[in-house]
């Protein structure tokens, strides 16, 4: 993609990228504490080799303790869960509890296979947190949407498309807010043949999250590195736009000096990477939505 999204997105910048999904992302994880939270893992939410998440939940998690779902990014064809562990304890450490799923890639399943799995996965954790199954505390917990990359644009559509969370069984009305980094949410027109294959032309207007506002979304948090090459920073601007004309609480960060993987390096707690601001500023948002 380039234009609004992925402006000049090369083979050697996707070639890059997949490369800090398997090395960065692994010697983070390598370095993570294991310290105060516990994670349950690989709890099954849907049939299938990628149908399950894993839970960080905090020591002395409450019936009212904030949840979050994140969604991975990786270009809608590669990534996982395991990659992402530094992110569980980032927010767990904080009191937070985390669930983090695995969903269908392509060319397993094209748009938008993906994003009615992340539905799924959210839906069945609510369900979870709500009875208090695989170690949640029962209760009503604060419920967050968030995502990075391709995983913004993921949770994105479930913040502002009602039907995908209808359709698994929950509501768009149970979402407290709204967290994207780096998000692609407002990438029409496709130049390059690996998207155009991702994401069918019939069906390629839907997957634009900037087209489903209508004032009836979660408050939201949108951060964006001014830096980055990969998404271009219009797209948060874009949708944050829309979201402010429709009357939606929104908080938006174009941070000076951060590229595409700042903005989830900066939840690795063990290194200094990133700009330290844009965790500060997840953990309030959740904080401050939970009142």
């Amino acid at each position: 993609m380039q234009d609004k999204a992925f402006r000049g997105l090369t083979p050697i910048l996707c070639s890059l990228w997949a490369l800090w999904l398997a090395g960065c992302a692994g010697a983070l994880n390598a370095v993570t504490s294991s310290a105060g939270y516990s994670v349950v893992e690989d709890v099954r939410y849907m049939p299938g080799a990628r149908g399950t998440l894993d839970l960080y939940i905090p020591d002395g998690a409450q019936p009212d303790t904030p949840v979050v779902v994140f969604v991975h990014g990786g270009s809608w064809d590669t990534g996982s869960k395991d990659m992402y562990l530094f992110v569980g304890q980032s927010l767990a450490s904080e009191g937070i509890i985390v669930a983090i799923p695995n969903y269908r890639l392509y060319p397993a399943v094209q748009f938008p296979g993906f994003v009615e799995d992340a539905a799924r996965a959210t839906v069945a954790v609510s369900s979870w947190a709500q009875r208090g199954e695989n170690g949640l505390p029962a209760g009503r917990h604060p419920f967050f949407l968030m995502g990075h990359s391709a995983g913004a644009e993921i949770a994105g559509l479930l913040a502002t498309d009602g039907r995908y969370l209808t359709d698994a069984g929950g509501s768009i009305g149970a979402l407290d807010g709204f967290v994207g980094l780096s998000g692609p949410f407002d990438f029409l027109p496709l130049t390059e043949e690996r998207y155009k294959r991702v994401f069918p032309e019939a069906t390629r207007a839907a997957s634009q999250p900037v087209n489903y506002i209508d004032g009836d979304e979660p408050p939201m948090l949108l951060i964006h590195g001014g830096a980055d090459t990969v998404v271009d920073p219009k797209n948060t601007r874009s949708l944050a736009a829309k979201a402010r004309a429709a009357g939606i609480p929104i908080s938006d960060h174009i941070v000076p000096g951060v590229d595409h993987t700042g903005s989830i390096k900066a939840f690795a707690t063990a290194l200094e990477l990133g700009d330290r601001s844009i965790r500060a500023d997840v953990i309030e948002f959740v904080r401050q939505r939970s009142r």
